[in-house]
């Protein structure tokens, strides 16, 4: 999606390819390129209408201003319900855990994201980096992008991945 914060997509994404997940980066449209909110591109290997016909381990749905398309894409919603349905995860950081309220699955969990959100999100953790409920991950913005991606490689590997991970990059 055009618009999305950069760190908060490329970090986890870094991670989790560092951890031997194979990722696929969808577009929302046809195009391959996508622009980050700062002007940074990315190229997206499929579109998300050939992305959806696979089943996924994790679908991650990145911050930013490009929210607006995912919250604005009538497939986005159902996708994150079906993942859920299916017991399998979802990670949303920034303000892409507005998309799993419009899913209705943030009702009864436990969730962070960014505080701009609150209107929306009247429940938010403030004081927590990433929030672990069932399937759903959630991180605050782009300065939690490595927790929420350290939490991601945790839960489709193990800790021990996710601590490996933090002593090759010196985190």
């Amino acid at each position: 999606m055009n618009g999305f914060e950069e760190i908060e997509a490329v970090a986890p994404i870094d991670l989790l390819r560092r951890a031997g997940a194979r990722v696929v980066l969808a577009s929302l449209g046809p195009e391959s390129t996508v622009i980050g909110r700062c002007n940074l591109a990315l190229l997206a290997e499929t579109t998300l209408a050939v992305a959806a016909q696979q089943p996924y381990d994790l679908i991650f749905l990145p911050g930013g201003p490009g929210v607006k398309h995912l919250r604005a894409d009538a497939r986005v919603v159902p996708l994150v319900q079906a993942q859920v349905a299916a017991g399998r995860l979802v990670a949303a950081i920034c303000a892409a855990p507005l998309v799993l309220h419009d899913a209705g699955l943030l009702a009864g969990r436990r969730y962070t994201a960014f505080p701009a959100t609150e209107d929306e999100l009247p429940h938010i953790l403030h004081d927590q980096r990433v929030v672990e409920d069932g399937p759903l991950l959630t991180s605050r913005g782009a300065g939690t992008a490595l927790d929420l991606g350290y939490a991601m490689v945790a839960r489709l590997f193990t800790p021990a991945k996710a601590e490996e991970l933090r002593r090759q990059i010196c985190a």
